[in-house]
């Protein structure tokens, strides 16, 4: 185990990470309309950006996992924040061509250095201090995960969005410029990480082999619970300025800035969550958020006067939910938390797929009946808490 006074500098740097890839993640809904206009795409086309992205946690999780057990926490981060760099790049030649092909490329490589920044960070944050606290520490940490996703909308409101029509050579600058500041930084960070000693968590006993998942039923439950809330939580997202557009007469850019708004109660939900885990046991809390959310969800179905309110307030109600699904999947898993991680990590590829069924669903009948993908999701949730509830401890 780390000592405590070893504990808050490792600490402070895996946070950083939990803002750069809340950055990364949430610069997505902004793609999707410019890109949609840029390469004249349909509502289920341009979910393919969200598929390209979280199809490679589905593909490199495990791999991820294998990498840490062999070569440590530390070496994952680098070899993470290094594919990050890599792909933020690719968006030059993207941008350059105007290549759907290679945005989603590009989308692909930053997608799987996060796979092992997430595989890696989750998990450490878990184990750096008391137990006791390890679901409550997740959720301040992906705190500023949601500082990330705050901030995303509002660099892709003023330097991607347009309510004008733009050149092809206008188009490309606005799009690649971010994306060359976010490659630099990312790319200071894993020298950084390189050069700073990060304790590492020892196992000292042989890991259990991947198979054994089959006898973790919080795990298994975890995945399938993970793998809907992702799903809801990327779909609301990526189709939230199409829907306040299309559904709302709300301009591309001032939609940005309700998103950016929204994102922000989903920050100021994970502190909230924080405060509330101790007088409230996170499994009801998430049982309550997901009911919350599917009652939200009625209005923005339905259209009308309240589905703004509705709309923005959803992602508050989000806010606890990976990181508390997360923690309390892994508990009890042992040797095997590094390969549980993967596998959780794995399941974000429900963010892969429910926006396609959003998509297919805008394009054959409206983008408001695309939200009931997430609102069922959200039932999910709320069953996984009801089911994880009635687990007696060590049940596994």
């Amino acid at each position: 185990m780390i000592q405590k006074n070893t504990q808050l500098l490792p600490l402070v740097l895996i946070v950083s990470l939990f803002f750069l890839w809340g950055l990364a993640h949430n610069l997505n809904p902004i793609l999707i309309p410019h890109l949609k206009s840029a390469c004249n795409l349909s509502d289920f086309q341009s979910a393919l950006i969200d598929s390209a992205f979280f199809i490679a946690y589905f593909i490199f999780a495990i791999p991820a996992g294998i990498y840490m057990s062999y070569y440590g926490y530390k070496n994952g981060i680098v070899l993470g924040l290094l594919l990050f760099a890599a792909g933020a790049f690719l968006f030059i030649p993207a941008a350059n061509t105007l290549s759907y092909p290679i945005f989603l490329m590009a989308l692909f490589v930053i997608a799987a250095g996060l796979t092992f920044l997430e595989t890696a960070a989750n998990p450490y944050v878990t184990i750096l201090g008391n137990s006791s606290s390890a679901v409550m520490r997740l959720n301040l940490a992906q705190s500023f995960n949601g500082l990330g996703a705050f901030i995303a909308p509002l660099i892709g409101g003023m330097f991607i969005l347009s309510d004008t029509h733009q050149s092809d050579a206008v188009q490309s600058t606005v799009i690649k410029v971010p994306y060359i500041i976010i490659g630099l930084v990312v790319f200071i960070v894993a020298l950084t990480f390189i050069k700073i000693k990060l304790p590492e968590i020892a196992d000292n006993t042989k890991p259990e082999p991947w198979q054994t998942a089959l006898r973790h039923k919080k795990l298994l439950a975890g995945i399938t619970a993970q793998f809907f809330y992702v799903g809801a939580q990327v779909g609301v997202s990526s189709f939230f300025i199409r829907y306040l557009n299309s559904v709302l007469d709300i301009s591309q850019q001032q939609a940005a800035y309700y998103l950016s708004f929204a994102l922000v109660l989903f920050m100021t939900g994970r502190f909230t969550g924080t405060v509330l885990m101790k007088y409230i046991t996170p499994i009801k809390l998430l049982l309550v958020f997901a009911l919350v959310n599917i009652v939200l969800l009625l209005p923005v179905i339905a259209g009308g006067n309240l589905a703004l309110y509705a709309i923005i307030g959803v992602p508050f109600f989000m806010s606890i939910m990976f990181p508390t699904i997360f923690s309390l999947s892994i508990q009890d898993t042992g040797n095997f938390t590094k390969q549980a991680s993967s596998l959780i990590i794995m399941s974000i590829v429900g963010g892969a797929i429910i926006p396609l069924i959003m998509g297919a669903i805008s394009d054959t009948w409206s983008i408001r009946w695309g939200y009931v993908a997430p609102l069922f999701c959200f039932l999910f949730v709320a069953w996984f808490a009801y089911y994880f509830s009635r687990i007696k401890p060590h049940n596994n």
